[in-house]
């Protein structure tokens, strides 16, 4: 048992070197807003307009952008979710419920251009957290159907040097923070279905299982993923599946149980 966890570790930190290679290089492209990655689905106004089903918003990570989301958005036009948008916020915002309340803007922008009165949310890492502030705490469950978060701190997570701990937005995302303990206030009637996705060997988020989402009030299903590490959430096929999958089943009532996807 233990020789197989450590090749599922070793297998996992292989590959989360090959995607942090990747995403050095692709980085740059995603700096301009409005330009997605080379060879991506354009995620400008007019593609918003243009494609089918309930638009879809995908919010990046602490200090990424929005060519994280590449192959996501790959799969998602597959699959005819073609009114996708890739949302950025600054690595320099101070506070977590700012970036909420722009997130709330921006979607408003969305269901107006495209005359739909939900849509749905996927976000990696912080961006999740970000979400879930939006829709936990601003009102914005009445305006997102289905929020799948990939690795998030729901818990707050210890990774990380002191030195980290400088930067506001690190220090939010610490167990017992006043953003966390609002988070886990009562949400009574909380309309938004939740996915949370956690891997057994991300080494960001720590202790793992912080990102399981685990509220009384929250319609929730979280989904353990074994064999990758923190950054292949967004970019890993079966996972990319797993969203899908999420997203169609998001008019359907769910309890509150476990799933699990295996990437070994």
């Amino acid at each position: 048992m233990e020789l197989a966890r450590i090749t599922a570790l070793l297998k996992a930190t292989t590959l989360e070197a090959a995607v942090l290679t990747g995403r050095l290089v692709l980085y740059p492209s995603g700096l301009v807003s409005g330009r997605p990655a080379p060879g991506a689905p354009s995620d400008g106004p007019a593609a918003a307009v243009a494609g089918g089903g309930r638009p879809v918003v995908l919010l990046h990570g602490f200090v990424d952008n929005r060519s994280v989301f590449l192959l996501l958005r790959r799969a998602l036009a597959r699959h005819g979710r073609t009114r996708v948008e890739c949302l950025d916020y600054s690595p320099f915002t101070g506070d977590l419920r700012t970036a909420a309340e722009e997130l709330g803007r921006r979607i408003d922008g969305i269901r107006e251009r495209t005359g739909r009165a939900e849509v749905d949310v996927v976000g990696h890492s912080l961006g999740g957290l970000i979400a879930r502030y939006y829709v936990q705490r601003l009102g914005g469950d009445v305006r997102v159907r289905t929020l799948v978060t990939l690795g998030t701190p729901h818990a707050g997570t210890t990774a990380g040097t002191p030195l980290a701990d400088a930067h506001p937005l690190v220090r939010q995302m610490r167990p017992g923070s006043e953003v966390l303990r609002e988070l886990a206030a009562p949400a009574p009637g909380c309309r938004t279905r939740f996915v949370s996705f956690w891997s057994d060997l991300d080494r960001i988020m720590v202790p793992v299982e912080t990102a399981r989402l685990d509220h009384p009030d929250l319609l929730v299903h979280n989904v353990r993923v074994s064999g990758i590490g923190h950054l292949a959430l967004p970019v890993h096929p079966t996972v990319a599946a797993g969203i899908l999958e999420a997203l169609d089943a998001g008019g359907a009532e769910e309890a509150a149980d476990e799933g699990a996807v295996s990437v070994a």
